[in-house]
Order: C-alpha cells, then sequence, then structure tokens
C-alpha cells in the first residue's frame, strides 16, 4: 500500500493507480467538472490516464462554482 494525500486527507491506496482510476475510487461526482492538481500541477482531462500516482503523492479535486451578485 502507498500513502497519498487526497485533498487534505491521508488516503491508502493500491499501486500502481492512474489518476483516471483514483477519481473513480474516490467517488468524485461529475468528473467532467472537475480540476485535478497532482502536486500542486494542474493536470489537463486528456493526460489522466496516463498519470501513475506515486508514493507520497498530493492529490487535489477542484470544483469551480459560479456565482452572480445579489
Amino acid at each position: 500500500m502507498a500513502k497519498i494525500i487526497v485533498n487534505g486527507e491521508a488516503q491508502e491506496v493500491q499501486l500502481p493507480l492512474t489518476l483516471t482510476e483514483l477519481i473513480k475510487q474516490n467517488d468524485v461526482q461529475q468528473p467532467e467538472m472537475v480540476s485535478v492538481q497532482v502536486n500542486e500541477d494542474f493536470v489537463d482531462r486528456s493526460e489522466w490516464d496516463g498519470i501513475q500516482i506515486k508514493e507520497g503523492d498530493t492529490v487535489d479535486f477542484l470544483y469551480f462554482m459560479g456565482g452572480g451578485a445579489v
């Protein structure tokens, strides 16, 4: 098992693991609306299948919300 940080929380995962697989394991809702950072670098959606998660990685799933003035 490898230890990683996902959205600020420690998590143990089985390697090898792609970013796409990690997104599925974390039951990310509406993945098409999520931006992902691995070790503080944004990862383009087209690269998710090719990114291998490694021991000690930090992954953040970022949801952008729109809003308006009242």
